[in-house]
């Protein structure tokens, strides 16, 4: 028999052994979360690593293979979309052309036969929040993308539900308005404190809008933690690469006592917090976390490019064979050829078993 009730009261969304294939294929392989009221959660991965498709199951969207969903206490697992107390956010903005702002945002309302007084009121909280009065008599073609966007968060909105659902909203956006509205996105979760889950493959809108961070790769939950967690202390390889631009620089070597050995060089791991046992094994250092100097003590590399990007660079070396990043602040410039001597912060750095890939 399965477990219908949840482990907490205060779960705002709990998802159990959740499984979908199509045919032969599986796309999620046994997901388990569980949201607290109020939390911001963030679905991250590549393409096809199945975060939308975790969406569409919560919304109803899709037809789950095994596994139950619940929503504030109650199995939704087959109810239809309109029946689950949810909004969802698309990254298509999904509005009607034919209709003005306000008759978007009214629509659904209509159609569950709420009062005119009830639908103005809400349209009216609505339009204030998301900053989009002076738009309510205009259709959607006569407004910018961000603007269009800001409508469709305002249709959820007026809904007046618990769970939010937003499917990579920012996507279609150009730099500056993904920026604007990721800040305006965060506000409205700090003044409603509604939960949210928001998909995306982009790991600055993770890593800023999120409380905790679901990490996917093939269908299966990587790691599922703060973000400040899966920054520092990811749990295999494929996280600590994924996180980070530049991504994590990876050494193979061997342990042997407190000491990290790699060709001719040897690292101090007295500063590492985690497990070491001797054996093969991968030091993961971040490119912030990596000094240099051009002469002293240190690793020796040879720089191969400068990448200028305004307030800092990102040098690109050559490092016993293969290639090595740093970030270093843009004001010095560093001659392909030139000889660096690396010095690690083994405190921030990561270790990680070869065969498992698994943190040390």
């Amino acid at each position: 028999m399965k477990d219908n009730k949840l482990v907490t009261t205060e779960t705002s969304l709990a998802i159990k052994g959740l499984q979908l294939s199509f045919g032969a294929i599986q796309v999620l392989k046994d997901v388990n979360i569980e949201i607290g009221q109020g939390e911001f959660i963030v679905l991250l991965g590549g393409s096809g690593s199945g975060k939308s498709t975790i969406l569409n199951c919560i919304a109803g969207l899709l037809d789950i293979t095994d596994g139950q969903i619940f929503i504030n206490g109650k199995n939704v697992t087959w109810k239809e979309p309109k029946d689950r107390g949810i909004g969802m956010v698309f990254q298509s903005y999904a509005l009607y052309p034919q209709m003005s702002v306000r008759g978007n945002l009214a629509f659904g309302l209509k159609n569950a036969r709420m009062p005119k007084d009830e639908i103005a009121r809400r349209i009216k909280r609505a339009a204030e929040i998301l900053q989009i009065e002076d738009y309510l008599d205009r259709k959607p073609a006569a407004l910018s993308g961000g603007q269009r966007q800001r409508v469709a968060i305002g249709r959820a909105l007026v809904r007046d539900v618990d769970v939010f659902l937003f499917d990579e909203p920012l996507s279609n956006l150009d730099a500056k308005l993904r920026a604007e509205l990721r800040v305006e996105i965060k506000r409205l979760h700090d003044r409603l404190g509604n939960t949210m889950v928001y998909v995306t493959h982009d790991q600055i809108e993770a890593m800023t809008l999120a409380d905790r961070i679901a990490l996917l790769r093939h269908g299966v939950i990587q790691q599922f933690a703060s973000p400040a967690e899966i920054y520092s202390k990811p749990v295999n390889i494929y996280v600590a690469g994924f996180i980070g631009s530049p991504s994590m620089n990876f050494i193979n070597g061997q342990i042997t006592g407190r000491e990290f050995a790699f060709n001719a060089h040897k690292v101090n791991l007295a500063g590492y917090d985690g497990h070491l046992r001797d054996g093969p094994a991968i030091l993961g250092v971040r490119p912030e976390h990596t000094g240099f100097r051009t002469d002293g003590p240190g690793i020796d590399a040879t720089v191969e490019m400068q990448e200028h990007m305004g307030a800092e660079s990102v040098l690109h070396l050559r490092l016993d064979g293969q290639r090595f990043t740093l970030r270093t602040p843009d004001d010095t410039h560093y001659p392909e050829g030139t000889r660096l001597r690396l010095t690690l912060d083994i405190s921030r750095a990561s270790l990680f078993d070869p065969q498992s890939e698994l943190r040390l």
